[in-house]
């Protein structure tokens, strides 16, 4: 009894502190590594994925945007010369539920919302 000690009626020999290792087979263990990290290339191919179809959905509604703007330029330069765009003349005599139908099919006012951009989103 010289090299173990008395601990609450039992003899505890000296050496490492807590847990012991879990005798697992080494085969197991590298196929769980294995599969750790399929699954984990899986997660960045789908993450990428999602930010991709984000990126494209951005650049299209930045493409409306654009033309919308374009629209409005012109339309601009137009009044500036004396001369009112049919579609603002339209709008101005009440003719709201021909005009908008028109220059809806044209160009969406906003295409985050509309449903010709969800479609585009699901296609590509």
């Amino acid at each position: 009894m010289d090299d173990k000690k008395m601990v609450a009626g039992k003899v505890k020999k000296p050496g490492k502190r807590g847990r012991k290792p879990a005798k697992i087979d080494l085969k197991a263990k590298l196929e769980r590594s294995r599969q750790s990290a399929r699954e984990c290339r899986a997660r960045k191919k789908l993450r990428y994925q999602y930010l991709e179809e984000l990126v494209s959905s951005k650049e299209r509604a930045i493409c409306a945007l654009r033309e919308e703007l374009d629209m409005y330029k012109q339309w601009c330069l137009a009044m500036d010369q004396g001369k009112i765009p049919s579609e603002i003349k339209a709008l101005l005599t009440g003719d709201d539920q021909k005009a908008p139908q028109s220059s809806t099919n044209k160009i969406p006012k906003n295409s985050k919302y509309s449903s010709s951009g969800n479609i585009q989103n699901k296609t590509s």
